[in-house]
């Protein structure tokens, strides 16, 4: 996937983070290298600023500031990537990584579970392996003379 010129960053089929709203942040990644170790700057900070985006809707940019509370600085979001010796690579990690992020926080909640009472048959099914399991360790035991 080449990084030249993209619209945005394609989160779900209704959701596109533009472009101008991601800022970039390279340094020195610690890490393996080759000679270039000491003046590649390859790791990557990816930085979007959640609560002042003008991509999100209202009620994605409550959902979204709710389920990431823990990772938002001040509603700024910063992902790291620094695993591949090339920027190039770790940019495009970082890049995936904030679409995931993002849509597995804006997923909406699983419906809640409805209780019920088990079935006849999965009592009598649960109490029937209760008994063979019971005669098998009864089995193990030494005989007992009465």
């Amino acid at each position: 996937m080449p990084s030249a010129h993209r619209p945005g960053l394609r989160v779900s089929s209704n959701l596109t983070i533009p472009e101008a709203e991601l800022a970039w942040r390279f340094s020195r990644s610690s890490g393996p290298g080759g000679q270039g170790v000491n003046t590649a700057d390859s790791r990557v900070e990816l930085v979007w600023d959640a609560a002042r985006s003008s991509a999100l809707t209202s009620h994605q940019r409550d959902r979204l500031l709710e389920r990431l509370s823990a990772r938002l600085v001040d509603g700024v979001l910063t992902i790291t990537a620094s695993e591949h010796r090339a920027q190039l690579r770790n940019r495009d990690a970082a890049r995936v990584r904030l679409a995931s992020l993002v849509a597995d926080a804006l997923r909406p909640p699983a419906p809640q579970r409805r209780a019920t009472k088990p079935s006849r048959g999965s009592k009598e099914r649960r109490l029937k392996a209760k008994q063979r399991r019971g005669d098998v360790k009864g089995l193990r035991r030494p005989p007992h003379d009465s």
